[in-house]
């Protein structure tokens, strides 16, 4: 009977076990699987692994004969690594049922309640009372502010309108005033905001 080299590579799912040999005849070749063997032959040449380090599932290994090896795929019961192909490493699924365990962090953080952030927010932004432009004429941002003026200048003699074009032409912007006796003096001044500097552009 004469032996035969073989190696193996594994993940936790799977472990691939390479028999040299070189030229095997598919015809000639019998491979079995079992929960915790696997045997191989071919003529005089025999491989017989057992007992394996943990169970396989038979149904779902295969294999495959190529010109220099045969290559066996065994799908593990249990993810893990073996360390080996063989030994007398108990037999996880054998000794006890695997059951999920969880941390104690994981489990607490599954027993709290997770906030509803969306909900919240909404809560809050409906029960803030909404201010007026009346309460608060910087509310609505400058479209509040145009309003405002709009409003002062449909309401004004046509002294006042005079008054507030020519103040806010002539001072560019920086003076509004409905005071048409102050205006029709001479040319509005130009009053920048402090901090600022007027230029005047060609």
């Amino acid at each position: 009977m004469a032996s035969l080299r073989h190696e193996f590579y594994e993940t936790d799912e799977k472990l691939t076990i390479s028999i040299f040999d070189r030229g095997a005849d598919p015809a000639q070749v019998f491979i079995t699987f079992e929960p915790r063997k696997i045997s191989y032959a071919n003529g005089e040449k025999i491989l017989s692994l057992e007992p394996l380090k943990g169970q396989i599932d038979p149904e779902r290994c295969d294999f495959t004969i190529g010109k220099v090896k045969v290559e066996l795929r065994l799908v593990k019961m249990a993810q893990g690594r073996w360390g080996g192909i063989t030994g007398d490493a108990p037999d996880p699924l054998q000794t006890a049922p695997i059951v999920p365990t969880t941390s104690p962090a994981v489990a607490e953080a599954r027993a709290k309640p997770k906030k509803n952030w969306e909900e919240l927010t909404t809560k809050i932004l409906t029960s803030e009372k909404e201010v007026t432009a009346d309460e608060d004429p910087n509310v609505g941002g400058d479209s509040t502010v145009n309003s405002f003026f709009q409003k002062i200048f449909g309401d004004a003699d046509d002294d006042a309108k005079r008054a507030m074009m020519k103040s806010f032409q002539e001072s560019g912007g920086t003076t509004l005033s409905t005071n048409w006796d102050e205006v029709s003096k001479g040319p509005v001044e130009v009053k920048p905001p402090a901090g600022s500097e007027w230029k005047k552009w060609d």
